[in-house]
């Protein structure tokens, strides 16, 4: 494989692969409330659709940014990307492992897996300070776009809290 091509691996689309997997791997022992047909039912459309649409943005938009630690910024953002994911796996561990915990009965506990997310998502922000195309502040843009839909994640969640 050829050095210009090598070069597009080093994204930062390779910080959601242990997100992924997580997920891939955990989601069938969440408490039954946040099984598909529990969490997507009865949700505005409107929610729904936006929710789904920057979801796909803000996972993808990963994959055109540089995965570089060089700059102070970007080693901060890994920082806040490391403890960003130890807060959303503890936020998945304790609703496997405690469903009926008073944690996981309060609507923070209930609604912690979707706003813990932020917190990697920021962190990937200022790691991707820099792109493989000319995108000016795509890192402040990427950070504003996955605020607007952790918080349409985190009403999503709220909602759902609220019919339980």
């Amino acid at each position: 494989m050829s050095l210009k091509i090598k070069k597009y691996f080093k994204n930062c689309f390779l910080l959601l692969i242990p997100i992924f997997l997580w997920n891939i791997i955990f989601v069938d022992a969440l408490p039954k409330s946040y099984s598909p047909e529990i969490f997507w039912k009865d949700i505005p459309k409107t929610l729904n659709y936006s929710e789904n649409i920057l979801r796909i943005i803000v996972l993808t938009i990963p994959a055109i940014m540089i995965f570089s630690l060089k700059t102070r910024v970007q080693k901060i953002g890994f920082v806040i990307y490391l403890i960003g994911i130890i807060l959303y796996f503890l936020s998945w561990i304790c609703m496997i492992a405690y469903p009926l915990s008073n944690w996981s009965q309060s609507m923070i506990g209930f609604v912690s897996p979707a706003c813990t997310t932020i917190i990697w998502f920021v962190g990937i922000g200022l790691i991707g300070n820099k792109t493989f195309f000319r995108i000016l502040n795509l890192s402040v843009i990427y950070i504003l776009i996955a605020l607007i839909f952790v918080g349409l994640h985190s009403l999503h969640a709220y909602i759902v809290y609220q019919r339980l």
